[in-house]
């Protein structure tokens, strides 16, 4: 079980999810939340990242609303203005920096589907976040305009869902061909037949849990090559 911090974001204040390693120190890592706000699912992928020896922290972008049905969940989405959601990012990843438990001068980055699109932004929010991991995203926000030369030396992973392809393939491709000619690194890894959000262990009908373990070894192992752990 984590707890319940508060950081300063944009002026005032955001409250996170926060679990630690056992282990008492480790890098920092950002979690970022799926339309549906900060449910039992992205506070169990803060938990497992602690298992994995992070200090991770999962902001509450909604402010304590939640969803539990698509339309419900969209409101709270399209209600987000990107440039707040990206101060919380920032906010998170320094809060981290401040704390003793955290080793290291770099942050990580994971999100789901709209927090996976915010975690391609992560580097772009954040000079010290410098991987980001993102899965199945989406980018409802065609007219904000990242500072994509902040991704000089960074690396993002892209897990993308085959039933995504038409709708958000196209911006995927878009955010890697920025990243890379801004100096950073970008891969998209495909999983063959995967639907939207393959990872969600809450949702059987989508889960596709050899994806889901692959797609975590990988993040895993981007965390453990970039943050030093």
């Amino acid at each position: 079980m984590g707890d319940i911090v508060r950081f300063a974001s944009f002026g005032g204040q955001c409250s996170g999810y926060l679990a630690t390693p056992a282990s008492g120190s480790g890098p920092g890592v950002v979690v970022i939340q799926e339309w549906w706000g900060l449910v039992p699912h992205i506070q169990n992928v803060a938990d497992r990242l602690a298992e994995a020896g992070f200090v991770a922290l999962a902001p509450d972008h909604y402010r304590g609303a939640t969803a539990t049905e698509p339309d419900e969940a969209g409101k709270l989405m399209r209600g987000l203005a990107v440039t707040a959601a990206a101060d919380d990012i920032a906010g998170a990843a320094e809060y981290l920096l401040t704390r003793d438990d955290v080793i290291g001068g770099s942050i990580g980055c994971i999100g789901f589907c709209m927090g996976g699109g915010l975690a391609l932004l992560g580097p772009t929010a954040y000079r010290h976040i410098a991987a980001t991991s993102a899965f199945y995203p989406a980018m409802p926000w065609p007219d904000y305009a990242p500072e994509w030369l902040r991704y000089a030396g960074k690396e993002a992973i892209i897990h993308k869902a085959e039933s995504d392809e038409e709708s958000a393939g196209p911006r995927i491709a878009e955010y890697v061909g920025q990243i890379r000619a801004s100096g950073g690194t970008a891969t998209v890894y495909d999983y063959p037949g995967s639907s939207h959000a393959f990872f969600n262990d809450d949702r059987p009908e989508v889960f596709h849990p050899e994806y889901a373990a692959l797609a975590w070894e990988r993040t895993l192992d981007l965390f453990s090559r970039r943050l030093g752990s």
